[in-house]
């Protein structure tokens, strides 16, 4: 019996660590107006987005929504930073699973063009 448990156990922590890995972070800057990275492309999996404001001088966010759909009840809201970016810091969002299609990214706190995110 303690044998089983302890394959189970050792399964269990095998699989956490599996997902855990397929986690990939997007970095993104924003300075006055504008994101650096102006257009992404990434393949379907799961994300963390990490926001960082380079000198805006006041507090910026993060939307990430479907191309058409910028509404704020399409927004991903899991995509929102945890916490507002404050001048020369990061914040990231919690996890966000895209799947094949067209999205925009923005802030409406900066403000930024919108940019296109494709996934493949």
């Amino acid at each position: 019996m303690k044998r089983i448990i302890a394959i189970l156990v050792l399964t269990l922590g095998i699989a956490f660590q599996a997902n855990a890995q397929d986690v990939k972070t997007v970095a993104l800057e924003q300075t006055k107006g504008e994101f650096t990275q102006q257009g992404l492309t990434l393949k379907e999996g799961t994300y963390i987005f990490e926001i960082s404001n380079k000198e805006v001088g006041h507090d910026v966010g993060f939307v990430l929504a479907p191309k058409g759909k910028v509404e704020a009840k399409d927004h991903i809201k899991n995509a929102y930073v945890t916490s507002l970016v404050k001048n020369n810091s990061k914040s990231t969002s919690k996890k966000v699973t895209l799947k094949k299609g067209e999205y925009v990214y923005f802030c409406p706190l900066n403000p930024t063009p919108q940019y296109t995110l494709k996934v493949e």
